[in-house]
């Protein structure tokens, strides 16, 4: 048996897993999740934000010394989308080397997307074995981040992938500043979404998919909203099947509620109360536009790919 631990660093947020490896599974020791906004104003100055670092490098310091104190073999850490997009990346480099002692790893939209698939879909047949309806394959993975969205289609391992610069905290600067949002500004990020998926078409054979995936915090709150949970609970929302118009219902309720109302909701994280329609607004146009049934949510995710790759 070993202990690892990952880092994914990723537009919105910054998570931790430690976890054991033993007889071909992953054991959660700690899971940890911090809004940081790593990627607040990316989209529209094309660096990092000294105070987004900062709160970053507040968020690594805790990691930190959690994996020394719960004696992790290997540590792996990856910064996705904006880190990827930002001019000033070697500022993050600098103080993730000062504040973890590892290199963090700026990887390509489609190493994110293959390590999503990965965290996703291992063990996933096993866990639906005593479902009513089977899980079958190919899977289409999708896991919307704050930066972008990843597509990946695939059985065991991936067969087609892409990353499309469309994330809930990407659209929500760009477009949805009103509160809540106008019809107008509604409509101009879903043309964002579906100049998206049609150039993750030409990636892609989505129309191949037998069942979809939804991964990331955006899926996982529709999700708990959909189950009309009294409080946030990962056990579950882990494998649950969201029908195409429970998507649609929870979506356009969020992008019609303000802030204040969008807090009061009890499973909402106070981190994503200003994207969360945006998150919302992606996954309601791939449901439509790629004609989904029924979503299959998982709570494992690119952060248990991420173990898996140094397990």
């Amino acid at each position: 048996m070993s202990r690892v631990a990952a880092i994914d660093c990723g537009t919105n947020s910054i998570r931790l897993l430690v976890a054991d490896t033993a007889g071909g599974r992953l054991v959660d020791v700690l899971r940890r999740l911090e809004i940081v906004r790593l990627g607040q104003g990316v989209d529209r100055t094309g660096r990092l934000a000294p105070e987004a670092i900062e709160r970053t490098r507040r968020a690594l310091a805790g990691y930190a010394g959690q994996i020394r104190e719960l004696g992790a073999d290997r540590v792996r850490m990856v910064a996705t989308s904006a880190t990827r997009d930002a001019a000033n990346r070697d500022d993050f480099r600098t103080m993730v080397l000062d504040t973890l002692g590892a290199e963090p790893e700026v990887i390509t939209g489609q190493e994110e997307a293959a390590l999503s698939f990965a965290g996703a879909v291992r063990g996933l047949a096993s866990a639906a074995a005593g479902a009513e309806a089977a899980v079958e394959a190919p899977y289409l993975v999708a896991d919307i981040g704050g930066g972008s969205t990843e597509l990946v289609l695939g059985s065991v391992e991936v067969d087609a992938a892409t990353s499309v610069d469309v994330g809930c905290v990407r659209l929500t600067e760009r477009h949805l500043a009103a509160d809540p949002p106008t019809a107008v500004q509604i409509k101009a990020a879903e043309a964002d979404v579906l100049a998206a998926i049609e150039q993750a078409r030409a990636a892609v054979p989505v129309d191949r998919a037998r069942t979809f995936i939804g991964l990331a915090g955006s899926v996982t709150t529709v999700a708990a909203i959909a189950l009309d949970l009294p409080e946030y609970d990962s056990a579950r929302i882990h494998h649950s099947r969201i029908p195409a118009e429970r998507v649609r219902v929870v979506a356009d309720r969020l992008l019609t509620m303000t802030r204040s109302e969008r807090a009061a909701l009890p499973v909402m994280h106070p981190g994503r109360v200003d994207v969360i329609g945006a998150g919302a607004l992606v996954l309601r146009v791939l449901v439509d536009e790629l004609h989904i049934a029924e979503v299959v949510v998982s709570e494992h995710d690119i952060l248990d790919g991420i173990a898996w790759s140094i397990s």
